[in-house]
């Protein structure tokens, strides 16, 4: 696979048109190309009358990849290998289903990953669902009426279920690109995957959430809403 970089765009340009300035940057055909994706688009306003996108790509090609890359400096175009996270199976059966204290973020993808394992985890939530959880909030900006267990703070999807959605890390882990692939699974927006500032927004995120708790319950999970964990 080659990645490039400092592919220079107008605003409002397509993927297709990105992927034909690929082809050219690279000398190539288009029809050279047999994959082609977008890593990630940034925003060059250095000039505020010429605001452009800056775009790295990655291409798969039967080309010579090595040869393809040769006339390039290493920091524009580069062979590389595709990432790809490999769900570790379990190793054992267990005699007992795991439990997961919270539906927060760490809570929810472990109850993804355990369930995908086919190991059925059981979540405690303090909290309420989704649903319930948003009117419970908007009772409270109303009204001033705070549910202790169930708020801004506790409840499903954690405390950032009420933000804007901004998916900020300071970790270059390569796990880190499976969270957004399964945010993106689960209706974000796919542009979260090659974003220099990937953000999902407060309204889809809720959406986000419901759909990855379907997912665990689909795959023989259970999540218990309103039970908090007191004791271990």
């Amino acid at each position: 696979m080659i990645r490039i970089n400092e592919i220079k765009m107008p605003l409002g340009c397509t993927e297709e048109e990105v992927k034909q300035a690929t082809a050219k940057a690279l000398k190539i055909k288009e029809s050279d190309i047999k994959a082609f994706s977008l890593a990630r688009r940034s925003i060059d306003s250095r000039k505020k009358d010429n605001i452009i996108l800056v775009y790295s790509a990655e291409i798969e090609t039967d080309l010579d990849e090595e040869r393809v890359v040769a006339p390039f400096p290493q920091n524009k175009a580069f062979v590389t290998k595709k990432y790809e996270y490999i769900l570790p199976e379990a190793k054992r059966p267990f005699p007992l289903r795991p439990v997961i204290a919270g539906f927060g973020p760490a809570g929810m993808f472990a109850a993804l990953t355990l369930a995908k394992a086919g190991l059925r985890p059981i979540v405690l939530e303090r909290g309420s669902a989704v649903e319930e959880r948003t009117k419970e909030v908007d009772i409270f900006w109303t009204t001033r009426k705070l549910n202790t267990q169930s708020n801004v703070q506790f409840g499903e999807g954690g405390a950032g279920t009420f933000s804007d959605g901004k998916l900020t890390t300071g970790i270059k882990d390569g796990r880190c690109r499976e969270v957004f692939l399964r945010f993106a699974e689960f209706g974000a927006p796919e542009e979260i995957l090659y974003s220099a500032t990937p953000h999902i927004g407060t309204d889809k995120l809720k959406t986000v959430v419901k759909n990855l708790r379907e997912e665990v319950i689909r795959l023989g999970g259970e999540i218990k809403f309103n039970t908090q964990l007191v004791d271990i």
